[in-house]
């Protein structure tokens, strides 16, 4: 390691990575990056941390779903205008197609698009079509081992090395601080510490005095149904995004992450487990599973929406041991799934690991209710979710860092640093976070000529 680099870039995940790529294919080689977790091959699904952190970020064991719409997966559309965001998106999938994604598109608009659209509005929600690039969990690895050769010997990458400090000096960056107390000076710095990292980056911006306002945290469950149920949704749009407003509580709640003919899986934060979906491009189970989430902002004198998710994560794991599992008709009924029951439904968990045990324990009432209730709504355009026999995984929490204070090109008030990527709580998903990414490495271009 060296104690001076033109530009340092603390994490590695798609963010990250597509920033180092616009910087090096642009003549730019002087580059570090730190990341907490390991490399690629290093990095084993299902080990705690190791899931989130490391080469790929979250992304590298996700389902590999490149959004192509603007409008769903973050927030950049507030800092780029329309044509040069989708310039960028264009982009973006090319590269990711340059390093083995696959050509084909889900989810494009047809005369079903359109029924299954206004059927939604019918039904008290809203439909969001989008074309999808799947890549599939068991390709997203091989993909970003491509990545990680095309950069090797141009930037520097150190793995187990997060980053303490961001250092300043008179209102602009002067480099960052390693937990081994290294001190390395820069010119800039592209910092896309990923979900992961929110708290870190949260206690950081506190830090050096950069505005923010809390972020909505994302509380909910997995459902999961056999996958000939939602085959209707799944054949239209591959993963349907649907939004609904409570009619209870006015809560805007959301459909997330669709995985047809996939699996649930859990995932770690720290010491919290947590429940996510996977699927995969060849293999398939019988189920498909997706998240509903319910989306909570919170005003002062409350400023800790993290808090706020880890507590009701945490409660879950206390009560099950982990992931807690329940029939929808054990749930309605008032009384917890037992392993028998369990045994007797009709659709078989994908996760034999969930405990059987009552989520209304667990999450607030608002939050079942909001729940509940968009779970009818869906029955009346994809019949049988709503059945008794329908499963749901407790808990699923998506932590954003607050929404911070940017510039268009994504710098805070702190000159040449830049914010990107879910760790800066304005992208939700792989495509938009890689794009973030580009927008910081193109100014710093422009700055270097």
């Amino acid at each position: 390691m060296r104690d001076k680099y033109q530009v340092v870039i603390i994490g590695s995940g798609p963010s990250a990575i597509f920033a180092a790529l616009t910087l090096m294919r642009n003549g730019v080689k002087d580059i570090a990056i730190f990341e907490k977790g390991k490399d690629i091959q290093e990095r084993k699904r299902g080990r705690g941390m190791e899931l989130l952190c490391g080469w790929g970020g979250a992304g590298a064991f996700s389902d590999g779903k490149l959004t192509l719409s603007p409008l769903v997966g973050g927030f950049l559309s507030e800092f780029v205008p329309q044509a040069e965001l989708m310039d960028l998106l264009k982009k973006a999938d090319d590269l990711y197609i340059s390093f083995g994604a696959p050509k084909e598109v889900q989810g494009q608009c047809s005369d079903q698009t359109e029924i299954l659209y206004q059927e939604a509005k019918q039904a008290g929600l809203e439909f969001i079509p989008m074309e999808i690039r799947h890549l599939g969990t068991e390709n997203c690895a091989p993909l970003l081992k491509k990545i990680r050769e095309t950069l090797r010997g141009n930037v520097d990458i150190f793995f187990e090395t997060p980053v303490k400090e961001i250092l300043v000096e008179e209102g602009k960056v002067k480099g960052v601080l390693s937990r081994n107390k290294s001190r390395v000076e820069t010119r800039y710095v592209i910092c896309g510490p990923g979900r992961v990292g929110a708290e870190w980056i949260k206690n950081e911006v506190e830090r050096l005095g950069i505005p923010s306002v809390p972020s909505p945290v994302d509380i909910g469950l997995r459902v999961e149904a056999p996958a000939s149920i939602l085959l209707k949704l799944t054949q239209i749009a591959y993963e349907a995004k649907f939004i609904y407003y409570s009619k209870t509580f006015d809560d805007r709640v959301r459909t997330f992450c669709m995985n047809p003919f996939g699996e649930v899986v859990t995932e770690t934060i720290e010491d919290i487990i947590t429940v996510n979906g996977h699927s995969y491009a060849k293999s398939k189970t019988e189920n498909t599973n997706f998240a509903i989430l319910v989306s909570s902002t919170f005003t002062e004198p409350f400023r800790d929406p993290i808090g706020y998710g880890k507590y009701i994560a945490r409660l879950a794991n206390l009560l099950g041991n982990g992931v807690i599992i329940q029939r929808l008709g054990d749930l309605l009924d008032g009384r917890r799934s037992t392993p028998d029951r369990i045994n007797r439904c009709i659709t078989q968990p994908t996760l034999p690991s969930a405990t059987p045990g009552d989520l209304s324990f667990v999450l607030p009432y608002r939050h079942l209710k909001s729940i509940i209730e968009m779970l009818e709504a869906l029955d009346r355009i994809t019949p049988g979710i709503f059945s008794r026999h329908t499963l749901l995984y407790g808990v699923e929490v998506k932590f954003y860092t607050n929404r911070l204070k940017l510039s268009p090109s994504l710098e805070t008030k702190i000159k040449n640093l830049f914010l990107v990527g879910d760790g800066a709580g304005i992208t939700r998903g792989l495509m938009q976070a890689s794009i973030s990414g580009m927008i910081a490495a193109n100014e710093i271009l422009k700055r270097m000529d």
